[in-house]
């Protein structure tokens, strides 16, 4: 099913229900912000529902639940004006309903990630798309009257956590239940806006590490796996390892081992790039509802030629120890080189023929499935879609256990390796059916 027949049967902009104050109509980006990439942050959510007459009243309620939503969070509705501001003139955030000629179970039983990218509301892997507009979002309907809901937020304001707080403002305004969740946009006042001589990356860069060759897939750790994977990993630095450092390291172990086969190299150089959620690890700690982004990053390196998974593991702990050494050492106002210093290292890296860069994002620990009842129920999936770019690793928590999902893009040679490695699958399952773990 590598292409879905999708009928597009309405396009909206969605306005605040509230004008916004003339006060507020130009928000700042913040400094971080300015450094992030013109890109978007995907998103989908998946419902199971047979009632097939509903869809006309969930529609409406999404809307009118966005609207309201809209006027708390203000700069999603504008439009980027440029590197250095959101004109916050209430255009809207984009609003698409579709029909789909599949049933969700078709989606459920061996997601497939080429399928869907089709199912979010712009083309998050082109660099013109939608720009501009800060939201958009497309309701999906399927014949079964199960409902797939895609959200595209512009990373120029947001980070993963903007987008739990996001989400979870909006359901809870749909379903008239839980608290309400006020945003606080204090970005700019932290690490104010200046004139940067280091961009953020240009269409140029971002197009010397697109790899449209590689290859996507799916592998999921149960939980009931993870306390057998945890026990290979003690060392004397690290006793207790966390669920995602012991999954990334074995992903970069086995990522590694394809690759230097592949090149016939048993020394290659490789690196893992990890973002960090700095809300927690500032000097002062800020609101887990700051809207921004409030991301830092580490880089771990390997050169041993046997590269052993609790010696991975130990690099992990230690680039995050290093890190937040740095961000609690001044207010990041002043000083912001604990930021961008990795930033520019890891796009000197993904561009090197000499070395491999894997760079891997987590969504773990946001409690997105709590967050995403509208009203109907909690999602039974969720997941995102990954940049065109080789070596990249996305984490999330899987639903309803403690387990780990993956989205992991290698080229295509390093992919026939990566998934026959018997070691990465005696503790992940390839791409199971979401109703099956």
């Amino acid at each position: 099913m590598a292409t879905l027949g999708i009928c597009v049967i309405g396009k909206d902009s969605i306005r605040p229900s509230s004008l916004t104050p003339i006060q507020l109509k130009s928000f700042n980006l913040s400094l971080l912000d300015q450094l992030a990439p013109a890109t978007y942050i995907p998103m989908l959510l998946f419902y199971t529902t047979s009632d097939l007459t509903a869809a006309a009243g969930r529609t409406l309620q999404l809307k009118k639940s966005l609207s309201e939503t809209l006027t708390r969070f203000y700069p999603f509705a504008g439009r980027i004006k440029d590197n250095f501001s959101i004109d916050c003139n209430d255009d809207g955030a984009g609003f698409t309903e579709a029909q789909v000629s599949c049933f969700l179970s078709d989606i459920l039983k061996a997601p497939d990630h080429e399928v869907l990218k089709q199912l979010l509301p712009i083309n998050c892997e082109s660099f013109i798309e939608g720009r501009g507009c800060v939201l958009h979002v497309q309701v999906n309907y399927f014949k079964c009257g199960g409902i797939g809901l895609g959200i595209c937020l512009s990373h120029k304001i947001a980070d993963a956590a903007t987008l739990s707080t996001f989400l979870r403002s909006w359901a809870n305004t749909a379903s008239g239940i839980g608290e309400k969740v006020c945003p606080i946009f204090n970005a700019a006042s932290i690490t104010p806006p200046r004139d940067i001589s280091m961009t953020p990356p240009t269409l140029e860069n971002l197009n010397k590490i697109r790899d449209d060759k590689s290859v996507t897939k799916r592998f999921v750790f149960n939980g009931s796996k993870m306390a057998a994977l945890k026990a290979k990993a003690p060392s004397l630095s690290v006793k207790q390892a966390t669920k995602v450092e012991i999954v990334a390291a074995l992903i970069w172990k086995c990522a590694m081992k394809a690759s230097r086969t592949n090149f016939g190299s048993s020394s290659r150089l490789s690196a893992l790039y990890q973002n960090v959620n700095i809300r927690n690890r500032t000097v002062p700690p800020l609101p887990k509802d700051s809207v921004g982004n409030f991301v830092g990053s580490f880089i771990a390196t390997a050169e041993d030629t046997e590269a052993e998974l609790h010696g991975l593991v130990a690099e992990l702990r230690k680039g995050i120890e290093e890190f937040c050494k740095k961000a609690n050492r001044l207010p990041l106002s002043e000083d912001i080189s604990v930021i961008c210093e990795p930033q520019m290292e890891a796009m000197r890296m993904l561009t090197s023929d000499d070395m491999d860069l894997y760079a891997c994002t987590s969504w773990c620990r946001f409690p997105l499935y709590e967050a995403a009842d509208f009203g109907w129920g909690k999602p039974v999936w969720m997941s995102s879609c990954i940049p065109p770019a080789k070596n990249m690793v996305f984490l999330m928590d899987a639903n309803g256990h403690d387990g780990i999902e993956s989205w992991v893009r290698l080229s295509q040679e390093d992919m026939k390796l990566f998934e026959c490695d018997q070691e990465l699958l005696a503790y992940a399952s390839f791409n199971p059916s979401i109703t099956s773990y």
